[in-house]
């Protein structure tokens, strides 16, 4: 029962006989062996790595699919301020808050009113600021709020939580006028 190889190591006396009758023992074991043979290691180890490379896979494209579907917006977003910008080709400057930095742009007196009434906004386009329309602008905002740079609207409601708080400072300043051409 023994192949050629074995024979071979055994003339060569790399192979003891004891040693290679053991061998044949239970190679012959295994092949006539009954009932259930116990699992392999390496098969509980091919379904558990296949099992971590299918979670992998869905993480890596759960996360492709957010990248995607973060540049479809920003991609909305820039058509959006493309299509509704408004000229800003006035002689007033008029300055915000951007980044912790001032930033300036020159609009008419209309716009002006309108910028402070909320009727129209400014919004950052790439390294450009631009005005936009409120309807516009509410589409920008639910599609990428940072893009928009002042909107005085949204800005009184957070500021009427907190003047709700210093009721005693308003009355204090009541008595104080404020100029209403005040430009800064």
């Amino acid at each position: 029962m023994r192949n050629p190889l074995q024979d071979q190591l055994l003339k060569a006396g790399l192979a003891k006989k004891g040693k290679l009758a053991q061998v044949v023992r239970e190679q012959t074991k295994q092949r006539h062996a009954k009932g259930a043979q116990p699992i392999a290691v390496d098969k509980v180890d091919t379904a558990q790595l296949h099992a971590e490379r299918v979670e992998r896979d869905r993480q890596i494209a759960a996360e492709r699919n957010a990248q995607a579907r973060q540049r479809e917006l920003q991609a909305q977003v820039r058509q959006i301020i493309g299509m509704h910008k408004l000229a800003s080709t006035g002689e007033i400057p008029y300055a915000f808050e951007d980044a912790g930095s001032i930033r300036r742009i020159h609009v008419d007196a209309a716009q002006r009113t309108q910028l402070a009434k909320g009727a129209l906004v400014i919004a950052r386009h790439g390294e450009d600021y631009l005005l936009l329309p409120r309807a516009a602008a509410d589409k920008v905002l639910e599609r990428d709020p940072a893009s928009i740079v002042l909107d005085h609207r949204s800005g009184d409601a957070s500021k009427a939580t907190s003047q709700s708080d210093s009721t005693d400072d308003d009355a204090y300043y009541a008595k104080f006028e404020v100029p209403d051409d005040l430009v800064w």
